[in-house]
This record gives structure tokens, sequence and C-alpha cells, in this order.
């Protein structure tokens, strides 16, 4: 449950930081409430932080229970994390295509993604558009790619263990040892370098406070390998401020300290919870299409007065939980049972 409520609320933050960021309905509405406004466009899109780290720590959970890799056939794992993500992916900016063309005829706006070329469309499809250079069919498309490159680098590390190593402890102590080291090198060089933001080394060190927050939840004196983690990662800070890297700190800590004391499962009881953050990743898919033809609506049809603007805000939150919701059940669930049917086989 408690992972739940992380995703849910991270991805409501996401929702509300694009809604704000992109107009033209947070552009008229901003004279209401400037300072919220401004902060959600600028510094909420830091929730973002909470998936990297839950994704590593997802990813220990299932690759590594005991802190080596669990099953063979690194190639399989990485082509059903590619489905996995990248199903529901190629739904959400295939959607995105007509809400962006059914939005260029209600408005003109520079939020709008313009008409995609036959190569931007494959680059998206092979999860390559960052690198290559091409704009995002969506809000949040970025995301995608960076989360199949950490699963892949935390992948790699984990069969180079393997290989490398003579018994289970020496593979596991190879594997600590080999992610220790990449999120050193992410939290102290590449994390301080916008040039890298399109590449997983980027955002290792997140995604590697969740992969350690669960492998360190299990040792005994936990609570003193967690306090190392925050010094070191402390040490980073200082060298350099970065709250999107203080952020991940927090979750990763909050995790295992669950995960110790076993509240993960049991706290907070609430289904609505539960639900949200169940459908995060279908939300965080498929609001951007949705905002983006409720923004046209109300520029052609609502006016420019700040109060219904505001309401048109609203209206636009709802309407993507209720969007994700729907592409969910449709998109995402099937493709998860799916691919349960096939491991059973």
């Amino acid at each position: 449950m408690f992972i739940d409520a992380l995703r849910g609320v991270a991805s409501q933050w996401i929702v509300l930081h694009h809604l704000a960021f992109y107009g033209p309905m947070s552009d008229f509405a901003e004279p209401l409430a400037p300072r919220l406004i401004s902060w959600l466009s600028r510094d909420a899109r830091i929730a973002v932080q909470v998936f990297f780290v839950i994704g590593g720590f997802l990813a220990a959970k299932s690759l590594t229970p005991g802190g080596r890799l669990a099953a063979g056939a690194p190639l399989k794992l990485l082509g059903r994390r590619y489905l996995i993500l990248g199903i529901p992916y190629l739904a959400a900016v295939l959607l995105s295509l007509p809400s962006a063309a059914v939005a260029r005829v209600l408005m003109t706006h520079d939020s709008i993604p313009d008409a995609p070329s036959l190569a931007q469309i494959l680059a998206h499809a092979l999860l390559l558009q960052n690198i290559l250079g091409f704009d995002g069919l969506s809000a949040g498309c970025w995301y995608v790619p960076i989360d199949f490159q950490l699963f892949s680098l935390l992948l790699g590390c984990l069969w180079l263990a393997g290989s490398m190593g003579d018994g289970i402890e020496r593979g596991k102590a190879t594997g600590l040892f080999l992610v220790v080291l990449l999120a050193l090198s992410s939290l102290f060089y590449f994390n301080r370098d916008s040039a890298w933001d399109v590449w997983a080394l980027y955002f290792f060190g997140a995604y590697a406070l969740g992969v350690l927050a669960y492998w360190v939840a299990g040792r005994k004196r936990a609570c003193l390998w967690f306090l190392g983690i925050a010094v070191v990662v402390g040490a980073g800070l200082w060298l350099e401020w970065r709250s999107r890297i203080a952020v991940a700190l927090l979750t990763s800590l909050a995790l295992g300290l669950g995960q110790k004391y076993d509240l993960l499962s049991r706290w907070p009881r609430s289904r609505l919870i539960g639900w949200l953050g169940e459908i995060s990743y279908s939300v965080f898919l498929v609001h951007f299409s949705v905002c983006l033809v409720i923004n046209g609506l109300f520029a052609r049809f609502a006016g420019h007065g700040p109060s219904v603007n505001a309401v048109g805000m609203f209206v636009a939150w709802g309407a993507s939980i209720a969007g994700g919701a729907l592409f969910y059940h449709c998109v995402e669930k099937r493709v998860r049972l799916m691919l349960k049917k096939e491991n059973r086989r």
C-alpha cells in the first residue's frame, strides 16, 4: 500500500505540473494563484524522482531477492520489460497524434506537438527519441526510455556479477560493488552535467538508491547502512545541492525502513490510494493528451477569464484520472495479464 500511495501521489503531482507548465488555461488562471501555479510549473516535476526510486526498489525485488540475479536469460527479462513498458507507451503515443491534431484545430499554442515524421514515430517505438534528438510526441515521453535504460543497466551489472563471481556470496558482493560504483559516478559526476540527461547514468543515482534500499533493508544493522547511504548522498548534496537527489534519498529511506519494519503492505489502508497507485502509469501516459484537448476546448469556447480557466484545469485533472483508469483497463492491465499467461507456459 505504501508504494501505491507514493506512486499515486507522485503521478498526480506530474499531472498538475504539466497542467501548470503547458497552457493556455494555466496562463489565464495564474492571477488567481500565481505562487501556486509558478511552483507547480517549476518544481512539481521533481515528483518523477519518486518513480525512479520505486523503479529501482521493485527491480531489485523482482531480479535479486537475495542480492544476486535470481533468473537466467537476461535478454528474455529485458524483452519482457520492454513489453511491460513499451506496449502501453506506444498506445499512448498513438493516442497523442489525434489529440494533438484536434488541439491544433481548436487553438494555436506552442504546447502542441508538431505533426510527426515517420522517423520520429519509429524513434519513439525503439525508445531512442531522446538519444536521437527528436521532440517528444507527448509530455513525459522522455521518462519511459530512461526507465528502460536504467533497468537494462541494473540487469547488466547483475549478469556481469554473476558471470564474474564464484559462489553466491561473491556474486552478491560483486553486484553490490558494481551498483554502488555506478551510483557514486552518477551522484558525483553525471548527474551534475545536464548534457547526460538522455542517458541512464544521469539518473542512476536515484534508481540505485531504490535498489540499495531493498538490499539493505534485509541486512543486520540496516539502520547503520541507511545512515551510511545518507551520509554519502549528503556529501554529494554538499558538493552541489540538487533537490531531486534529496527527494530521491528521502524516498529510498522511506521505502527501506518501510520494508525493514513491514509497513509497506500495511500502511496506509485506503482503496482510493491503492487505486491511484495501480493506474498511476496509465495516468502518466495519457494525461497530456487529455489535457491538450481540454485546453483546446476551453481556449475556443470558454474565453480568457481566470475563474473559468481555473475550473478548466480541475476538469482536465479529473479527466486525466478518468482517462488513465480507462487506459489501464483497456491496455495496461491486458498487457500484464497477457505476459503472465506467457510466463505460465
